[in-house]
């Protein structure tokens, strides 16, 4: 399975009042704000070479990223690897004894993604998010 690093999240309570820290004292530019209706949750993105910085704050009391931030606080939420074939990549972990603990689903800009439970992955939540193809 080959992985590139995509981004490496963080949840927040707030996203507009941490958009606003992370320009204003990190001198970083938000690319862009979405919702994602899938995740229950909006993400705002900042280039950081190859990759990304994510904030995710929940819309709904209910989401996983709620959940995460009532038991957490705000903080590293979660590593996010790009992949090939999102669906080759989970059976194959599956294969390995590896517990997803989403199924593909959605994702922002079009993308589709899945997550590891921590538990197979040492605490930490892996995302492995597959990206649209190109138009030609």
């Amino acid at each position: 399975m080959k992985l590139r690093l995509d981004h490496i999240a963080i949840a927040v309570e707030d996203i507009r009042a941490a958009v606003a820290q992370f320009e204003e004292k990190l001198g970083l530019a938000c690319e862009k704000v979405e919702e994602v209706p899938a995740q229950q949750a909006v993400v705002a993105f900042f280039a950081l070479g190859d990759a990304h910085l994510e904030l995710v704050a929940p819309t709904d009391p209910t989401s996983s990223v709620a959940r995460s931030l009532q038991k957490r606080g705000e903080g590293l939420h979660h590593l996010c690897f790009e992949v090939p074939s999102l669906d080759a990549s989970v059976t194959a972990l599956k294969e390995k004894g590896v517990q997803i603990a989403s199924e593909p689903k959605p994702g922002a800009g079009g993308s589709r993604v899945a997550f590891v439970h921590p538990k197979s992955m040492n605490g930490v939540l892996v995302e492995l998010v597959e990206k649209p193809s190109s138009a030609c």
